[in-house]
């Protein structure tokens, strides 16, 4: 029977019809089907199978194949195949109205498996069928419908548009190409636009499989290439910033289209609801004593050399600085050959001059969401301990913070409220979860012990956490003041729109730097930081961050003219 329809379809007397396990594909004079066998006992759908069918028929009358197989595997090829075949299927319609029904009916059975495989699916994958169902004009399903996807496809829908309009292969080619140059730009940083994902998993890049030449190298973010989950354990165990897709299918559904948009020339902001559920947790001085003594221990075996160094280096600068020439003071030794000469001479002593490099105040913000959990949170607190002990030796003032955001019941229960009276709420980019602050040692303290509490929470609100940490450094009388940030991603939150949290993250580190605040990024296992922080490094192995990181604050301490 399907023999027949080919030969019908096709106008091909010789056209065959084969199953293989190596299918679909189409051949010179044969249309290979995938192998039934995994659909024995009569569960075969025969309208799904001739709807796959007529869609090989139609790539074999209408579309130059070998122009589509030219394209490496990967991104590229894949919506090349999605443009392409709405445009030889819809002229299949036209000859054949019959077969309309047919594809449909496969649509339907491609569509449940992909729902059923939505929460495993790489991002690159759903925005990939997002594109498909976009071109047949096609609503995807509700928990399909999330904001990174929706952005993504907003900033490429004049260029979708073309793509429908495609009237052959090599056009449907070239929109795919425009397509994918667009969206990687837009990860990129390259383009002045608002509607892309802040997330490193939400990228073509993410989920790379081996062979991929059409996927760039991204290795850097590898951290976060595990699958978004929509329970709350796997939060704990994967990356946070990889399961903002999960996160977002569990809160409140956006609307389709965002109002993202500048204000006064800068990026928006990321806004919340409400701060009246946001908590402030002062730990210093609360934490478990012997666990204080063991990371003390095992930090000053990691940086006891360069405390020391330092602390020569610090000592050294303060006896190189003296002001000369004055008529109280220490006696200058060189000056005293003058009153010999001159006795009327008065100014030969010297007054130690105050220095800058100890009129610092140093903050350390720590990123707690759930992809710090195990290694990285162990090595996050062991490089607190190291650097708060240390700035405390040589007499600095320094505080450690940490932050996350939590889903709040009761932000929860006014955001459904408000929703129901009708207000919009689309300006705002939290709107049921609220910040969970913690200060681990506060400036003025000398008690440590709370930095043995430092634990994960759950995502990763980078840029109002950011804000919170420079108001607080920016309050202390300091020459200058210095906020490391540790991090292992993109920010990230469950309610919130990423392209709005990467925005905003960028308009706050602006905002800070020009306060005089000088921003250091540590990345761990993650290369995001340099995307966003001037002065950064990335830890590319975990052991190393404790001596890595300190090494980098001694140098800026130690460095000299720096602007305010």
């Amino acid at each position: 029977m399907l023999g027949k329809i080919a030969r019908v379809l096709t106008g091909r007397y010789g056209v065959t019809v084969l199953f293989d396990t190596s299918g679909p594909r189409v051949e010179r004079d044969r249309i290979v089907l995938p192998e039934l066998s995994a659909e024995a006992e009569g569960a075969i759908d025969l309208d799904a199978l001739t709807g796959q069918l007529d869609l090989l028929v139609a790539r074999s009358k209408f579309s130059a194949i070998d122009e589509i197989s030219a394209l490496n595997p990967g991104v590229t090829r894949q919506i090349a195949q999605a443009i392409e075949d709405r445009r030889v299927c819809e002229r299949l319609f036209s000859d054949y109205p019959g077969a309309r029904g047919f594809v449909g009916k496969l649509r339907e059975r491609t569509a449940r498996n992909t729902h059923e495989r939505w929460p495993t699916l790489p991002w690159r994958d759903k925005l990939i069928w997002f594109i498909d169902k976009t071109l047949w004009d096609e609503t995807p399903a509700v928990t399909e419908r999330t904001p990174a996807l929706i952005a993504t496809l907003g900033a490429v829908s004049e260029l979708l548009q073309t793509a429908r309009a495609s009237r052959s292969t090599g056009e449907s080619v070239a929109g795919a190409q425009a397509l994918v140059a667009r969206i990687r730009s837009l990860a990129a940083g390259d383009v002045n636009t608002m509607m892309f994902t802040a997330d490193a998993d939400d990228t073509l890049d993410a989920e790379r499989v081996s062979g991929d030449p059409d996927a760039l190298d991204a290795a850097a973010s590898a951290e976060t290439s595990d699958a978004a989950s929509a329970d709350a354990a796997s939060v704990a165990q994967a990356p946070s910033d990889a399961t903002a897709e999960a996160s977002e299918a569990r809160a409140p559904a956006a609307p389709m289209a965002l109002d993202i948009d500048m204000i006064d020339g800068r990026p928006r902001l990321s806004i919340p609801l409400t701060t009246e559920f946001d908590l402030i947790t002062d730990l210093t001085g609360l934490g478990d004593a012997g666990v204080w003594r063991n990371l003390r221990a095992l930090a000053r075996a990691e940086t006891a050399p360069l405390t020391s160094r330092l602390e020569r280096a610090l000592k050294a600068d303060e006896q190189t600085h003296w002001k000369r020439e004055q008529e109280r003071g220490e006696i200058d030794r060189p000056a005293l050959a003058k009153l010999v000469v001159s006795p009327g001479y008065r100014t030969p002593f010297r007054v130690k001059r105050t220095t800058e490099g100890r009129d610092a105040a140093v903050t350390l913000l720590i990123d707690r969401s759930g992809s710090m959990a195990g290694r990285k949170m162990d090595l996050a607190r062991l490089c607190a301990a190291a650097l708060c002990d240390a700035l405390m030796q040589l007499s600095f003032a320094c505080e450690v913070l940490g932050y996350s955001s939590v889903e709040s019941p009761e932000m929860h229960a006014l955001y459904e409220q408000k929703l129901a009276e009708g207000e919009d709420l689309s300006r705002y980019n939290r709107r049921i979860e609220r910040l969970d602050l913690q200060i681990y040692k506060r400036f003025g303290s000398n008690n440590p012990v709370g930095l043995g509490a430092i634990d994960c929470g759950h995502e990763n609100p980078d840029g109002e956490a950011l804000v919170w940490a420079a108001e607080r450094l920016a309050a202390q009388r300091a020459g200058r003041r210095i906020l490391m940030v540790l991090s292992d991603g993109y920010p990230a939150t469950g309610d919130g729109h990423p392209v709005i949290l990467r925005t905003d993250l960028r308009a706050r580190i602006d905002q800070i730097t020009n306060s005089g605040i000088e921003l250091i990024g540590v990345g761990l296992l993650d290369d995001t930081v340099e995307k966003f922080y001037a002065h950064n490094i990335v830890v590319r192995k975990l052991d190393e961050l404790p001596t890595m990181a300190f090494a980098v604050l001694s140098k800026l301490l130690l460095k000299r003219g720096h602007a305010r």
